[in-house]
Formats: C-alpha cells, sequence, structure tokens
C-alpha cells in the first residue's frame, strides 16, 4: 500500500492522474497503471479514482499496487464446454465455481490455463496473463464467455465491447417481487469505499446502465431478464442490491441467510449477441441454464405449489 499527499506538483499544474502516476511508478506499464484505476486500486482524497481526474498540490492518493502475477501460465488439458468454435473464436458455456484467469489465490486452475492446452497458438493474444479474454464473468456466474484467438480478432471484439454494441443478457432470480414488469437502472458504479472486495453506486463512480424485464414470480423470488448496457464489475450484481432486490444467493450483495438455500449466487450469462470479427455476419449465442440453477427453479416452484 502506497499512501502520500501530492507535494511533487508545482503550483497551477494539474496533470491527468493517469500521467501523474505514469511518472511515479516508472516500473509499471501504462497500461497496468489503467487497470489498477480501473478495478479501483486507486483513491484521491479517499475516493476511487478516474485516469482522466486532475491531481493538484495537498491531494491525498492511495495506491494498492497488486502482488505481481506469476510469469508463465502452464497449460492444463481439461474438458471444456464449447459452443462455437472458428479461426477466430471460441464461445465457452463457463461452469460456476471457476475462476477466469489467474489471481491472487486462484494461480492455477483456471479457464485461461485450459484454453492454452485447446488453442496452443493463443499465448499473448491481448496480453501475456489473460490471453484471448475479451470480457470477464465472475466466478460464480455461469454462461457464455468469448475468447479471442488472434490479435485481429481480439481488436475488434473489443471494440464492438466499448462501443456497446455487444448484447448480454442474464437470467437471474432475485429476492422479493419488482414492481414494474421492465425497468431500467442507471446508477454509477464504483469500488465501495468500505471495502475493496465490494463495488457499490457511489457519487463519481463510473456511467452504468442495466434494464431489465420480470419473467415470472416463483414464491418470494423474482426471475428477471438483466440486459446491461454497460460491463462494470459485478454490475447486474450491484444494480439489483441497489433497488433492494439482490441477486438470489449473492454472498456479497445479499442476505447472509434467506427462505431458501442456494449453491451459489443465482446468475447466468444466457446469450450473447456481437458481430464475427471477420466476416461481419451478427451471431447470436444462447447457453442452456445450468442444471444446478434448474434443480433451484423446480425445488422453489414445487414449493410454491405445495403451498397454494
Amino acid at each position: 500500500m502506497h499512501t502520500w499527499t501530492v507535494d511533487d506538483v508545482a503550483e497551477g499544474e494539474r496533470p491527468r492522474l493517469d500521467r501523474y502516476l505514469a511518472a511515479r511508478f516508472a516500473g509499471f506499464s501504462r497500461s497496468a497503471l489503467q487497470r489498477w484505476i480501473d478495478e479501483g486500486l486507486v483513491q484521491v482524497d479517499g475516493r476511487p479514482a478516474k485516469a482522466s481526474q486532475k491531481v493538484a498540490k495537498g491531494q491525498r492518493i492511495r495506491v494498492a499496487v497488486p502482488p505481481p502475477a506469476p510469469e508463465d501460465l502452464v497449460p492444463e488439458p481439461r474438458p471444456l464446454d464449447i459452443l462455437y468454435e472458428d479461426a477466430d473464436l471460441v464461445l465457452l458455456n463457463k461452469p460456476p465455481g471457476e475462476v477466469v484467469h489467474p489471481a491472487p489465490g486462484h494461480p492455477t486452475g483456471t479457464l485461461v490455463q485450459a484454453l492454452l492446452a485447446h488453442c496452443t497458438d493463443l499465448t499473448g493474444v491481448g496480453g501475456r496473463l489473460r490471453p484471448g479474454i475479451v470480457h470477464r464473468l465472475d466466478k460464480d456466474t455461469s454462461g457464455l464467455l468469448l475468447v479471442a484467438k488472434n490479435d485481429r480478432a481480439f481488436r475488434a471484439l473489443q471494440e464492438q465491447f466499448k462501443a456497446r454494441e455487444v448484447r448480454k443478457a442474464y437470467l437471474a432470480l432475485v429476492h422479493g417481487h419488482l414492481r414494474e414488469p421492465a425497468g431500467r437502472i442507471e446508477a454509477p458504479i464504483g469500488r465501495d469505499p468500505r471495502s475493496r472486495q465490494r463495488m457499490a453506486v457511489v457519487p463519481g463512480g463510473r456511467p452504468a446502465v442495466t434494464r431489465y424485464r420480470v419473467l415470472r414470480t416463483v414464491g418470494p423470488y423474482t426471475l428477471v431478464l438483466a440486459l446491461p448496457v454497460t460491463g462494470r464489475t459485478h454490475q447486474v450484481r450491484v444494480h439489483f442490491a441497489f433497488l433492494g432486490h439482490p441477486v438470489a444467493g449473492d454472498a456479497l450483495y445479499g442476505p447472509r441467510r434467506g427462505p431458501f438455500p442456494f449453491p451459489r449466487q443465482f446468475l447466468h450469462a444466457w446469450c450473447l449477441g456481437f458481430r464475427h470479427p471477420s466476416t461481419g455476419e451478427w451471431m447470436q449465442v444462447q447457453a442452456p441454464l445450468p442444471a444446478d440453477l434448474r434443480a433451484v427453479l423446480r425445488a422453489l416452484v414445487a414449493e410454491e405449489r405445495r403451498r397454494g
């Protein structure tokens, strides 16, 4: 952890935060510093920072430098649930409980390491430690994950995500009954100032928009189709918790105990639509709801019927 009061900026100068940090942390790349900012590891005067904000003398800056990642990723052959694959991309159905890429506490057994065994030429595509990974899913979220197999496809798909052209749809079971059959949640998301492990709706956070549609009520819960327009960390989970309807089984943002035991958070990346990076053809792929979540729905419906 690095904490200091800015005293190395001349009066009247207001450099951008990312440039200021690049000068102070000369041993790290600009992309690494940008990632620290995006992940909420940099605070200015106690608030999550933005790369473009200006730095002034007297401000208090705090940087939580993450531990170094492993130098090499070792391929780990194991089965993958591949829904589509060609020379440019792979569409996977990620199982719950699997971490996408190595991180502190998860140096092995990740999806990236299985992908390296499946795609032997994937190393270095889009980044050494996250090869081919265009977007991410939380460990306990199942469903569709899009992986690029070459740099050209990676850049093209990444641009679609940045331009918000990719259509994402999640199936989520949330606590309580929503008042409206459809709605739009627009609330900025940033690192929770009280806990670095959590995100929250905070003033000055990054703009975040989630649309949703109610599919059905099941006992004390509601099954919704969540359509995130932006792609902030934990966005669907944070937005529904902000509404007062947290995702069922979510130990981080929901109640510790509920009327029904859940094996994990009930969140599944069900549908993904995008343009193929080579042909421009619109593709839309769906991943069926996994067995553990289907079993939850069956049990809830059975209990609802039993109670009449």
